[in-house]
Formats: structure tokens, C-alpha cells, sequence
């Protein structure tokens, strides 16, 4: 027995979840999306996993590329997590106006005022339903060690 999509992500909805960008330096400029599904796998090694849809343009260019960072947002960055998730009308590589994005190892862009954000070595991809389980090997990492999260609740960010 199975449910529809519908309820699966009406209940996931009910958790609440820190908002990360992933992103990616694509061949054609930088890319990226809301991640709602970032998380670590082991401390040894520094393991994290992400779940991509595949119809996104940044899945193709994670897999080809074989690298990709995740951002930890923070409060103040609901304009950034909207345009990442599709809901202000910004488009591809315009989204990185919105805030000051650098690098660490790879080359995927890393937003300087991030709670924290993790440089990822693609190690491994595990195909499930329409998403790709990349699982990234971490090169790098940052924390500012302060500030608060944005968080992903029923569908709206708070902060």
C-alpha cells in the first residue's frame, strides 16, 4: 500500500526544516536550488547527501560536474531561499545577485553570509523515483558561528 504524492508532502510539511541552498558552478554560469533534503551521513568521513530533482537544470550540471556546496541559510535570507525555490520570478544565474557568493575548494558558489556551508565532492549517485540521492564528499567547510536559521514550515519560510 502506497499514499498519493499529495499527502506524502502535505505530512513532510509538517516538519520543520532549516532552508539550505545547494548550488553548483555550472558550465553555462553558476546554478543552484532550495534543498530541502540536505543531510549529513557520516562524520567519518565528512559525508553529506542531497536529494535533486531531476527536471532541474542544477541536477544535470551536480552529476556532470561532480561537485556542488550547501548553504545553511540564515534568517535574513528569505529573498535568497524564495528565488532558489522558484516563488519571486528570478531565473538561473540572476539569483546570485541576491547576496555575496564566494568560493572554497570546488568552485560552487558559497554565500558569504551563510551559518554554514559545505564544499561537496560527488562520491556517489543513487537513483530513486524522478530524484538523484547525491551523496558529496566534504572538502571544505565554513561556519560563522552565529545568527539564526531560516526555517521551512508548511511551506513558508520563517525567520
Amino acid at each position: 500500500m502506497t499514499i498519493d504524492a499529495k499527502t506524502f508532502w502535505r505530512c513532510l510539511a509538517e516538519r520543520a526544516i532549516g532552508a539550505t541552498v545547494v548550488t553548483v558552478d555550472g558550465r553555462d554560469g553558476p546554478a543552484g536550488f532550495l534543498g530541502l533534503s540536505a543531510a549529513h551521513v557520516s562524520a567519518e568521513p565528512p559525508t553529506l547527501l542531497v536529494s535533486i530533482d531531476r527536471r532541474t537544470s542544477a541536477c544535470a550540471e551536480v552529476i556532470k560536474r561532480g561537485r556542488f556546496a550547501v548553504n545553511f541559510l540564515p534568517a535574513d535570507a528569505r529573498a535568497i531561499a524564495d528565488a532558489f525555490g522558484g516563488r519571486s520570478g528570478i531565473k538561473g544565474a540572476a539569483r546570485f545577485a541576491l547576496g555575496e557568493w564566494t568560493t572554497l575548494v570546488s568552485g560552487a558558489p558559497v554565500l558569504r553570509t551563510a551559518l554554514a556551508a559545505f564544499d561537496c565532492q560527488v562520491s556517489e549517485v543513487i537513483d530513486r523515483g524522478q530524484v538523484a540521492i547525491v551523496l558529496g564528499l566534504v572538502v571544505a567547510a565554513t561556519s560563522r558561528g552565529e545568527g539564526e536559521p531560516l526555517i521551512l514550515f508548511r511551506g513558508a519560510t520563517r525567520g
